[in-house]
């Protein structure tokens, strides 16, 4: 991890549908970091792509559309956990002297047509058992788990709906949000029901976008010109439960006490925070699972140290509020804790953080999601 520094990352405007398709918009990231890194297409040698709607298209398409010569290509579809699995990979292609220079860009964008046909056949176990019962919409499967969780911690409506009022309330100050208007807990509460127990704001906007970062050597040139940032700690657990526990713990739980060993902090040393948020159950889940609070103390963590703002939580705005722009959601989060420790938040800047942590979960097997990843980044100044 030490040879790998983080240089920057852009975010193409999230919109709710787009004229251009999933490739346009993925090279527009890719061009769009590259003018605002100083390099040019000679200078990578490494690409990651994570996509839903890219096919028949992949990686290499992208870097062919690109004029790009590559001595490492990657490509990644595994849904909220695609961003983080990309920078694994390549972590690991630096260290080994693979590449010295990658571009990872994540984005999507969907038609309605091309949407209900990624839900309905997400996997095969979603096409013969979910799909032919009308159970293939995540909100279905989540509004289970929510009410499991609601009911095991003794959570009110209400507690879930200060976690979305905060972010629209960062989201408020965020340009590139496609929600900004502030919410009241009245306007939750009366929300459209989309089952017993999500309403309309529980559940992420699809949109149509893209996100890309830029990872170097520890040694390359922009590493010593000035600020990047170092990734401190790295776990990642997958299918830890083989489907058969509540869904109500992640993947997070059994890699928690290696992630803060590695990283030689504890969770209150973190100043900013992105939680991969599709849900909001599922934030909350996260953060319990990596010891935010005790499963007795969620209440007053919400009451006291959420709602207050006090924790820097998704200060984006999050999906709930941004959208989620198919696997782009995955980097919506790491952009936003690049765009924080490097000091380009603007008005919703968190004051001089030093810490980052950013969580990736995702893609739904049959019950609920199998992947699970936690990255600590850190300031490291020249």
């Amino acid at each position: 991890m030490q040879t790998t520094r983080i240089i920057d990352a852009v975010e193409l405007p999230y919109v709710r549908s787009s004229e251009h398709d999933s490739a346009t918009l993925i090279c527009d990231a890719v061009l769009a970091l590259l003018e605002k890194t100083g390099l040019s297409i000679v200078d990578i040698d490494g690409l990651g792509v994570a996509s839903f709607s890219l096919a028949p298209n992949r990686a290499i398409d992208i870097a062919w559309r690109l004029s790009m010569s590559l001595s490492w290509v990657h490509d990644e579809a595994n849904g909220g956990v695609s961003a983080l699995n990309m920078v694994q990979h390549a972590m690991a292609a630096i260290a080994t002297g693979q590449a010295s220079a990658i571009v990872l860009v994540a984005g999507d964008s969907f038609d309605k047509a091309m949407f209900e046909q990624l839900i309905n056949g997400y996997n095969s176990t979603t096409q013969n058992y979910l799909a032919p019962i009308g159970a293939a919409s995540p909100n279905t499967l989540f509004s289970f788990l929510t009410k499991q969780y609601q009911e095991l911690r003794g959570l009110k409506t209400e507690d879930f709906g200060h976690l979305v009022l905060q972010q629209r309330q960062w989201a408020a100050l965020n340009p590139s949000a496609l929600y900004r208007t502030p919410l009241s807990m009245e306007e939750y509460l009366a929300a459209c029901p989309v089952t017993d127990v999500l309403g309309l704001y529980d559940c992420v906007p699809v949109a149509a976008g893209a996100n890309a970062i830029l990872l170097v050597r520890a040694d390359h040139p922009l590493a010593q010109q000035g600020p990047s940032l170092a990734i401190r700690a790295f776990q990642a657990k997958h299918n830890y439960d083989n489907q058969l526990g509540t869904g109500l713990q992640t993947g997070l739980a059994q890699i928690k006490d290696h992630l803060w060993k590695q990283a030689d902090l504890a969770p209150d040393s973190i100043d900013v925070c992105a939680i991969y948020d599709d849900y909001p159950v599922m934030v909350l889940a996260q953060l319990e699972d990596l010891g935010f609070f005790s499963a007795d103390q969620i209440r007053p963590f919400i009451r006291d140290q959420i709602a207050t703002q006090r924790f820097k939580l998704n200060t984006s705005g999050g999906q709930l509020s941004c959208g989620q722009a198919g696997t782009a959601g995955s980097m919506l989060g790491l952009v936003e804790v690049i765009q924080q420790l490097t000091g380009q938040a603007a008005e919703r800047q968190v004051v001089q953080p030093q810490y980052g942590l950013v969580t990736g979960y995702g893609m739904v097997q049959y019950r609920y999601c199998m992947c699970a990843a936690a990255m600590v980044l850190e300031v490291q100044n020249v």
